[in-house]
């Protein structure tokens, strides 16, 4: 089930890209802004928006730490900003000046990707701010871009319908023609799956375009094979040109946004829709998955970005909300979930040494304070007691019960003291919905005018909330 829990209306013009940290969402739009909002409650943060531009940004992402943010425009460049206080730290102009159309970070986090409307792709160093490599694809402007998990290749998609693969040297290995009338995003999942064939881990990705088509393919990244790239199969939901489409953080669902205004959920096993979301007014341009929540951001030409709730089957490797928690025992985490979690956390910096020294999730929660000193060697006595602190809620989150969700403000997504209820038949917590409404006259949920201000108390589900509180204090 997808639900909308929140609707950003800040933008003055069209939405075009949507892109998540572990902690933040960002937004770019037509109206040359860059805007950033808190995931905790959805609040656009104190430095945002950010400016800087002089014509529309088209495309915006995270570095892997989350710590850097990358934007780029029409008029030429590619800008980088500090996310924890909205400075921009570098402005980086295109060759030739041309459009920027898409960026992209590589899983190594110093290398930054820019594409242009004249076709040329730039491979910038993002700490020193310099040029690494360029290069430029046979015709058309270039549209999309992605990493391979390890960084080492790259996918790029183009106006005249070709995806090219690259490596880090920017030596084209392998050109596809995919979608007849062009490429006009692409995708590729964190998640390998086995090949039955040949026993080799391939990995999925996912490309769209101007033909109406989402196309998924298995694709083998293999330094002492080359690159194998295999059509999967297609899916065809959509009634017009498809503009967006990403991998869930498990690989296990794929949504799209289109022409047609609407977003369609797919499960990527079996290419069998599982929801179509037709919330937005005019085209979709852009959708996004949470890293570490269940979470999916669309944005649209209506200048609107919508916050979907996901209930998913299954938590995403990494994911790590309270709901979940009680649902996967810590004990039982991989590797590769600690270092997720430790990204969650701000506290990214510990995934090489704690890989190092093969930290699963019962290594985690035996952690102390002597031995994060002298087995892992952290010198530092306020970073260790910051990883313990984490580890310590941890440790009590374990216990926690899942709150039910029509207990929760679906503003705030905070536990309700004080529930009311709107005219567009939703609840929420009094104070949460009295801020809203002085500042727009529109649903939180549906986006749609509110035909009255009027906010009606509803005592049943305060008292269903009395009652659940009582059952969590015995």
């Amino acid at each position: 089930m997808a639900t909308l829990i929140h609707t950003l209306a800040d933008h003055s013009d069209d939405v075009n890209y949507c892109a998540f940290s572990s902690s933040c969402l960002a937004t770019c739009s037509l109206d040359k802004t860059i805007r950033v909002y808190s995931l905790s409650n959805f609040s656009e943060l104190p430095y945002s928006p950010l400016e800087g531009h002089a014509y529309a940004v088209h495309c915006c992402c995270f570095s892997p730490s989350g710590r850097l943010l990358a934007s780029c425009s029409t008029d030429g460049t590619t800008a980088l900003w500090d996310s924890r206080d909205g400075r921009r730290l570098a402005v980086l102009p295109q060759p030739g000046a041309s459009p920027v159309r898409v960026c992209r970070f590589s899983p190594r986090p110093s290398w930054l990707l820019a594409g242009a409307a004249d076709g040329s792709l730039v491979l910038w160093d993002a700490r020193s701010f310099k040029l690494y490599r360029s290069g430029k694809v046979k015709g058309g402007s270039l549209m999309a871009c992605a990493f391979s998990p390890n960084g080492n290749f790259f996918v790029t998609g183009s106006s005249s319908g070709d995806l090219t693969i690259w490596d880090d040297k920017m030596r084209c290995l392998y050109n596809e023609k995919a979608h007849d009338l062009g490429v006009t995003c692409c995708d590729i999942s964190s998640h390998p799956v086995s090949d039955s064939e040949n026993g080799f881990k391939y990995f999925q990705m996912a490309s769209c375009g101007q033909d109406n088509q989402i196309k998924l393919w298995l694709i083998l990244f293999a330094d002492f094979l080359g690159v194998q790239l295999k059509y999967k199969f297609t899916l065809n939901g959509h009634s017009a040109p498809v503009l967006a489409c990403a991998f869930s953080c498990d690989g296990q669902m794929i949504a799209s946004g289109s022409v047609d205004k609407c977003v369609m959920i797919y499960e990527t096993s079996t290419g069998n829709t599982l929801h179509t979301l037709s919330q937005h007014m005019r085209y979709v341009t852009t959708c996004a998955f949470a890293p570490h929540r269940p979470l999916l951001a669309t944005g649209s030409m209506d200048k609107t970005v919508h916050i979907w709730q996901l209930d998913l089957k299954q938590p995403c490797a990494g994911q790590f909300t309270v709901e979940n928690e009680s649902k996967v025992a810590v004990e039982d985490w991989s590797e590769d979930d600690v270092s997720a979690w430790l990204s969650a956390q701000d506290l990214s910096d510990f995934v090489g040494l704690f890989k190092m020294n093969n930290i699963d999730g019962k290594e985690l929660l035996n952690l102390t304070k002597e031995s994060l000193a002298n087995e892992l060697k952290i010198e530092s006595l306020g970073l260790r007691s910051k990883v313990l602190q984490k580890i310590e809620e941890l440790r009590m989150t374990m216990i926690s019960v899942s709150v039910p969700d029509e207990f929760l403000c679906p503003i705030t997504r905070e536990l309700m003291n004080d529930p009311v209820i709107a005219t567009d038949g939703y609840s929420y917590e009094r104070e949460a919905m009295e801020n809203w409404i002085s500042n727009r006259r529109s649903s939180p949920m549906t986006n749609l005018p509110l035909h009255s201000l009027m906010l009606t108390p509803n005592r049943t589900l305060k008292m269903a909330i009395s009652r659940w509180r009582e059952t969590q204090q015995k």
